[in-house]
């Protein structure tokens, strides 16, 4: 656990906004998005930089003189960014990506990659408040943390049933999303525990948990008070959205959906299991 931020850092700090798929983090980085850019910040929806720079821009890169700005790059752009300011927030992260690596083509820069990639974050981003949602975060938590020690985390989970129930009428060309039942429902289990093992480790006031539901029927009132925007102005359009009942899951779907009830996050009503 790091030091306790104090409420300056926290304010001026990263917002991730993290969930498995087809868990509603799409509608609410919209809005996030919105109540972002009305306080001068930037929150982008899919945006991944941290991601990518996770995976190419390596201690090994930078010893070598060498910044992938080229695969970084393509990889921002190959599929649209969402999110209020999206194509101004490309075009200075292309530019800061290729400001570095002209840098480290010639002298070396911090000596560790982590510093490197916060460097790289703040000239993207370039205001305060920034933040990003992206599901596959999840899969960097600790080190996102490490990186970003006073970081500020937003998790949204969603019934596994109706959840597995949208993995399976959804969009046929993604390859990564799974077309059976177990699968979808394997998929659903292990991308919730990577947050369950997490979530102990930042200090409590840098996480706000919140069940799909509980957002849809609250409007966003409570993460709005949390965040210090105006985040419910902008949820019209978030509902509860219901469509796997009569759905067996998997033990260990069932498992995880037990321990996320424990929390509060999901209902104990087993009528709701599916």
């Amino acid at each position: 656990m790091h030091d306790k931020p104090t409420t300056c850092e926290l304010t001026r700090s990263p917002v991730f906004l993290v969930g498995a798929q087809r868990s509603g983090t799409t509608a609410l980085a919209l809005a996030l998005s919105q109540a972002f850019a009305a306080d001068g910040g930037c929150f982008t929806v899919n945006g991944k930089l941290p991601y990518l720079l996770r995976r190419w821009c390596t201690r090994e890169d930078l010893e070598h003189w060498h910044l992938r700005a080229d695969e970084l790059e393509h990889a921002l752009r190959r599929l649209s960014v969402g999110g209020v300011g999206a194509d101004a927030w490309l075009d200075r992260a292309s530019t800061t990506l290729r400001a570095h690596a002209a840098r480290a083509a010639v002298a070396h820069g911090p000596t560790a990659a982590e510093e490197e990639v916060r460097q790289i974050c703040a000239g993207a981003y370039g205001v305060q408040p920034w933040g990003d949602k992206y599901n596959e975060y999840l899969l960097d938590l600790p080190w996102l943390d490490r990186v970003f020690p006073t970081a500020r985390w937003i998790f949204v989970v969603r019934e596994p049933a109706d959840v597995v129930a949208s993995m399976l009428s959804w969009r046929r060309e993604k390859a990564w999303n799974p077309r059976e039942t177990h699968a979808a429902a394997r998929k659903w289990a292990t991308w919730n525990e990577r947050w369950l093992s997490f979530r102990d480790d930042p200090e409590p006031e840098r996480i706000f948990e919140v069940g799909y539901e509980q957002l849809a029927a609250a409007g966003g009132e409570r993460l709005s008070d949390w965040l210090g925007l105006d985040v419910a102005a902008h949820l019209s359009g978030f509902e509860i959205r219901r469509h796997g009942g009569g759905m067996n899951l998997s033990s260990d779907a069932l498992y995880v959906r037990h321990s996320l009830a424990q929390i509060g996050l999901l209902s104990a009503d087993p009528a709701r299991l599916g």
